[in-house]
């Protein structure tokens, strides 16, 4: 086993089950392993942390980590030099007789992974994720004709929340009608929503800190509901072909979901069909990302993935159109592989 540092706190909260804002961990082999951090959190670790020895490093944690370091007379120790400032790095590595091996994302590497517990987290998370949406559109059906985007921003993050029981796993994305073509769209102020407007939710909460995102599109009326089974009627024919053909695209993608092909393949089945149907241009981002601890996760599917998918993976399909000062469709899923099958975790019909 390699001797590695971290620093990030959901790569922290992997390896020993807490984390907090300052923190180091470090481990030597299989049986080394130590947890740094200040007296702020000492009580709280010595609760979670039984693999690792803590140590209260005074608010210094360099000068800590570099003293175990020396001590250890290590060869090598790996460092994600994405957790690290520049400065930070040049404290930690000063005049240390150790070979530094910096690689991208290994803690996110080591968590493309999932276990079947960490899965079943997930999916509580998108099932708690899934209620919220039901909880927001019962109040749009409701209360939502003439809210702008910014108070309907507001109340999502408030159901999502559901009275504070939840916690989100990013800031939501609502938008109507030409705002949607926007994937990431700030709430504006000037949009208010009315009877017959398309409003894009994507939204997720957390479950013992595993994420959830998921995405959905409506056509406001006193009817509309985010449905699990993703099925919409719009009165527009051109707003209907296009959700119809971002629906079958992400069928497509799911149905190409096999253990041992490519993530690219799974980014391609999508994009085809979005492709035949003319709207190739629209599809502006990759067709998921992984989801765990972190919202944004390995496996990344996307045309230049060179991931292979196994057992145990966790990923969004999210295919779209974004027609610029129209509308912009997406339709989101989490996807796992169980068992050998693809899973999709928040639907119940």
């Amino acid at each position: 086993m390699n001797s590695y540092i971290v620093k990030n706190e959901n790569a922290l909260f992997y390896e020993c089950g807490f984390s907090c804002d300052n923190a180091l961990f470090l481990r030597f082999g299989a049986d080394e392993a130590y947890f740094l951090t200040d007296g702020r959190y000492i009580t709280e670790a010595k609760e979670n942390i039984k693999n690792a020895e803590i140590i209260d490093a005074k608010r210094d944690l360099i000068k800590k980590a570099r003293d175990i370091i020396k001590k250890a007379r290590l060869k090598n120790i790996l460092f994600d030099p994405l957790e690290f400032s520049v400065a930070g790095f040049g404290a930690l590595s000063k005049n240390l007789s150790v070979n530094f091996i910096a690689k991208k994302n290994f803690s996110q590497i080591k968590r493309a992974v999932k276990t079947p517990k960490e899965i079943e987290l997930i999916e509580t998370a998108a099932l708690l994720g899934q209620q919220g949406f039901e909880r927001f559109a019962a109040f749009l059906r409701e209360h939502g004709v003439g809210k702008s985007e910014r108070e309907l921003h507001y109340e999502a993050q408030n159901f999502m929340r559901h009275n504070g029981k939840n916690k989100l796993s990013f800031s939501p994305i609502c938008a109507i009608n030409e705002n949607a073509a926007k994937p990431h769209a700030a709430p504006s102020e000037n949009a208010a929503l009315k009877n017959g407007d398309l409003l894009l939710l994507d939204a997720g909460v957390k479950y013992r800190r595993y994420c959830s995102d998921r995405t959905r599109m409506i056509e406001t009326n006193e009817y509309a509901a985010f449905d699990d089974k993703k099925t919409q009627k719009f009165k527009d024919a051109f707003r209907q072909k296009i959700y119809d053909t971002v629906l079958k695209a992400q069928e497509a993608a799911i149905k190409a979901v096999k253990i041992g092909i490519k993530a690219s393949d799974i980014d391609k089945a999508a994009r085809s069909v979005i492709e035949k149907a003319g709207f190739g241009k629209y599809f502006i981002h990759s067709t998921g990302h992984g989801v765990g601890l972190d919202i944004h996760e390995l496996p990344v599917i996307s045309s230049k993935s060179c991931a292979i998918l196994e057992e145990g993976m966790v990923f969004t399909i999210e295919p779209g159109i974004y027609l610029p000062n129209k509308f912009g469709v997406r339709i989101e899923d989490m996807a796992a592989i169980v068992n050998g099958k693809v899973k999709i975790l928040h639907e119940n019909g």
